[in-house]
């Protein structure tokens, strides 16, 4: 059963009230790193922010297949990207809990790709306060989460860049991930819009935006609904997805 805290419950709830309450767009913008340009979106504790997997007819895949289960609740994405590692039938990889129901459980034994890249890592989230960590110290952190995806490697930790990092690495692709701020009240979604290394997405979180913490998400299959910048990409189907929830009048045209 997931454990609310109530302090950090009450100060939500007033920001939420302070900001006129309900969810709202996340931010998108583009910024130049190395002149390297990158796509990302900020989400706080105003957002209503969820991850997909299944609906009424199966797995969702597309951002088009969300849309559409929202929109009969008047609902639509702010944003969205692919969210962690998966299987051919494009279950997860790692742990998956979606609205505080476990999917699949947390795998934190060494393996092959980068998924096994130790240490891997836990994004996860409720009542706007937002956690990465390395999987091997998840379970203190589980009554926290409302929604949690696993991926890896880790790109920062505490600061640090992944130790297995080489800043001369041509292994280079279009990557995704996530950061978290020291205060756990800011995540920002990011994605390379030209091919980088590790090291250099990376640096891209921890020197250029400031942030901790963060977590790979995926390279090469990386997509990103972002109307607020013209995206919305399509390809093979994809499996956990986040994304924010808003009004559809909200909704860019």
């Amino acid at each position: 059963m997931i454990r609310f805290f109530a302090a950090r419950t009450l100060a939500v709830m007033a920001l939420l009230l302070a900001s006129g309450a309900g969810a709202t767009a996340s931010t998108c913008r583009q910024e130049v790193f190395e002149e390297v340009p990158y796509s990302l979106c900020e989400v706080t504790a105003a957002d209503d922010l969820r991850l997909f997997l299944n609906g009424p007819n199966g797995n969702y895949g597309s951002f088009r297949a969300i849309e559409s289960a929202l929109a009969a609740g008047g609902k639509a994405l702010g944003f969205a990207m692919n969210a962690g590692m998966y299987h051919r039938d494009r279950s997860p990889v790692g742990l998956y809990i979606e609205d505080g129901e476990e999917k699949h459980g947390i795998v934190t034994a060494e393996g092959p790709g980068n998924f096994g890249l130790l240490p891997n890592g836990v994004f996860c989230w409720a009542d706007g306060s937002f956690y990465i960590t390395d999987s091997r110290k998840f379970e203190p952190l589980r009554g926290n989460c409302r929604y949690a995806t696993q991926s890896g490697p880790m790109l920062v930790i505490k600061g640090k860049l992944h130790p297995s990092f080489l800043k001369s690495s041509e292994s280079a692709y279009i990557r995704n991930g996530v950061g978290v701020d020291k205060a756990g009240t800011k995540a920002v979604f990011v994605m390379s819009d030209r091919a980088v290394n590790f090291h250099q997405f990376a640096r891209f979180f921890r020197d250029h935006l400031g942030l901790s913490d963060a977590l790979y998400f995926d390279g090469n299959i990386s997509r990103l609904y972002a109307p607020e910048l013209g995206r919305h990409d399509g390809g093979f189907a994809m499996g956990p997805i986040v994304g924010t929830v808003i009004d559809s009048g909200q909704a860019q045209e």
